[in-house]
């Protein structure tokens, strides 16, 4: 056999062989490391008093805060109508308020406040219980807090609306809202929601729509309902990745229903939404009581005067709060509610975030 005819088929060999590997060896192993344990303390009571605040906190022992949130209990009657969020927001050690200078306010953020205020009616039943979405991610390893605020509103029925946007080349992760002073009883923020601040969204008028990606901005909104109160404020807090990490793989998908209700005086509504199997780990979410269209037009106020939030947190698919310690929370809740008159053309609306970050 001669040398040349040898080494085709030596070499023959050795592309079959190659081949035969090449297809053995599996392709690189993909896994989102996003990891959300949920925190709460359980139930703070008050306000005992008409026209005032208690404050509560959710803390992370590890990880970090992507967001939070509140659910209260109410009591029946018409006194129910009182028990109002007046803020759910990110703290830096549980008990100060980012309500200075706006910009980025704070970094590595591991405390998340629950805020419930009371109108002009209380019962025994009232409290409030704040939830920390504690936050793991083997590329978001660190994050920042990057606050807004606007005077107002001071007439009644009226809205105040801020938003804050996170810096370029980071992701949103969550977001919160807040109001003050406590003793304007009928002052609140009625909404809390992701956004972008681009002109599709009105530079966050509008909210969110479902299945929308990447957000970048968080929108509240503050309402007072009987007016008054000179020196009212509405903040707004964006919680985004850290600067300097590369979050290009990285994508939080929005999801977002809108329920109609509650109309009548003195009641109730929910709406309820979760992340799909391909979305990602939910991360946090937002709430409102709202005109309605918020994805699709400006947003604007409920019904009524009266109408407030009672309700922004993680939840099962049914809507019920999930426990301390959880690590598969899939869903968000809103719950909204009426105060003493009908409250017609309203809607209740909830947002979850659900992030994947690529590695």
């Amino acid at each position: 056999m001669s040398k040349g005819l040898l080494l085709r088929r030596v070499t023959g060999k050795a592309l079959v062989i190659g081949a035969a590997l090449a297809l053995a060896v599996p392709a690189t192993a993909y896994a989102n490391t996003v990891g959300v344990t949920v925190r709460t303390p359980g139930a703070t009571s008050g306000p005992a008093a008409a026209f005032a605040e208690i404050s509560t906190h959710a803390d992370c022992s590890t990880g970090l805060v992507a967001g939070g949130g509140i659910d209260q209990a109410i009591g029946t009657g018409t006194s129910s109508n009182g028990n109002k969020i007046n803020g759910t927001s990110p703290s830096p050690d549980g008990s100060t308020e980012y309500t200075g200078s706006t910009g980025v306010v704070g970094t590595d953020v591991t405390h998340w406040l629950g805020i419930g205020g009371s109108g002009g009616a209380v019962n025994a039943s009232f409290s409030s219980t704040p939830y920390a979405m504690c936050f793991t991610s083997n590329l978001i390893n660190h994050t920042q807090v990057v606050m807004n605020k606007v005077a107002g509103p001071t007439s009644a029925s009226a809205v105040g609306l801020v938003t804050a946007t996170c810096p370029a080349n980071t992701r949103l992760l969550g977001g919160g809202a807040r109001i003050t002073p406590a003793d304007v009883g009928s002052l609140k923020p009625i909404a809390s929601f992701p956004t972008f601040n681009n002109a599709a969204h009105d530079y966050g008028r509008k909210a969110a729509a479902n299945g929308e990606t990447n957000p970048d901005s968080w929108t509240a909104v503050g309402w007072n309902g009987g007016g008054g109160g000179t020196g009212n404020m509405t903040y707004a807090y964006a919680i985004c990745s850290g600067n300097g990490i590369n979050v290009g793989g990285a994508t939080v998908t929005v999801r977002f229903t809108e329920v109609s209700g509650p109309t009548a005086a003195t009641a109730g509504q929910s709406a309820t939404v979760g992340c799909s199997g391909s979305d990602g780990k939910l991360i946090g979410g937002g709430a409102a009581v709202s005109g309605g269209s918020v994805t699709i037009t400006d947003f604007t106020g409920p019904g009524s005067p009266g109408d407030h939030l009672n309700g922004d947190y993680p939840s099962d698919s049914g809507g019920s709060p999930v426990a301390d310690g959880a690590t598969t929370a899939a869903y968000w809740t809103a719950r909204a509610h009426t105060g003493g008159g009908s409250s017609p053309s309203t809607y209740t609306d909830a947002w979850a975030l659900c992030a994947d970050d690529g590695v």
